[in-house]
């Protein structure tokens, strides 16, 4: 099968092939990272917002540390959320804004490769978030759990990484960085007031409660109350990571299908 098809004296770039390049994928992931690394505000909400928002809730809570240990568990995993779907949405809306992935899906790249690289570059920055953040919540902001903090650890980076995987899909859905903030709303309003951070799901009126069902927050707010009230590894928190981590793969497939070509 021809690699190359001749045209007025022009010759196109090979065709990717479908399987996933370990080296696509890693030079992919290292433009990004260099790219994030020119934009030092940018990192410095993605490590640093998730620690002081954690910080001024356990002081919000000085005079009743349990309610502290009641939600912060569950806001550790929807804070690297929400910063990770921010920041996902708008560096990925600047590169199809800017025309950067327009040439890069013109030469020999699989969509495949594309966002494995974003996810592996937003990944990494998500795996210091999440350390850096479960850290200061249980070794310096003393948050009581039962269970293993690396629980909680594994949790909160699964959310961090669904939270790329959502910012990466909807940046195709917007034509200005606005847009894209606007999608929060929309996309992470209804989960946050639906996981069952404010009142338990099960007290819901029945829509509701159905709606929340369905909904990845719900069952990452689950995986953090798990990992509060008992010692070792429910049966119900390997539901809930798995089900976390298969929305986050099912979203990554949803964005690489997003990915297009703008012009002929």
């Amino acid at each position: 099968m021809s690699t190359t098809t001749t045209t007025t004296g022009t010759t196109t770039a090979p065709a990717p092939t479908g399987a996933l390049s370990a080296s696509r994928t890693t030079a992919t992931a290292a433009r990004v990272l260099r790219q994030l690394g020119h934009d030092p505000r940018t990192i410095a909400m993605l490590i640093l917002i998730p620690c002081v928002m954690l910080f001024l809730l356990r002081y919000v809570f000085d005079g009743s540390p349990r309610t502290f240990d009641n939600i912060g568990a569950s806001l550790l995993g929807i804070f690297p959320l929400i910063t990770m779907f921010l920041v996902t949405s708008i560096a990925t809306l600047r590169e199809r804004t800017s025309g950067t992935l327009e040439r890069l899906l013109a030469m020999p790249l699989g969509k495949g490769d594309l966002i494995a690289g974003y996810a592996l570059a937003f990944g990494t920055l998500a795996i210091i978030q999440s350390a850096l953040a479960t850290g200061l919540a249980v070794w310096f902001l003393g948050l009581d759990v039962t269970g293993s903090p690396w629980l909680l650890l594994l949790v909160a980076l699964l959310d961090a990484l669904l939270g790329t995987a959502l910012g990466l899909f909807v940046s195709a859905f917007a034509a200005s960085e606005f847009q894209a903030v606007q999608f929060m709303p929309a996309v992470i309003f209804p989960q946050l007031l639906l996981c069952g951070l404010f009142t338990p799901r099960s007290s819901m009126h029945p829509a509701l409660e159905a709606i929340s069902d369905v909904l990845p927050m719900s069952y990452a707010v689950d995986g953090m109350n798990e990992v509060l009230k008992h010692t070792d590894m429910t049966a119900t928190f390997v539901r809930d990571v798995l089900i976390v981590a298969g929305c986050a793969l099912l979203v990554l497939g949803l964005g690489a299908a997003t990915l297009r070509r703008r012009t002929a």
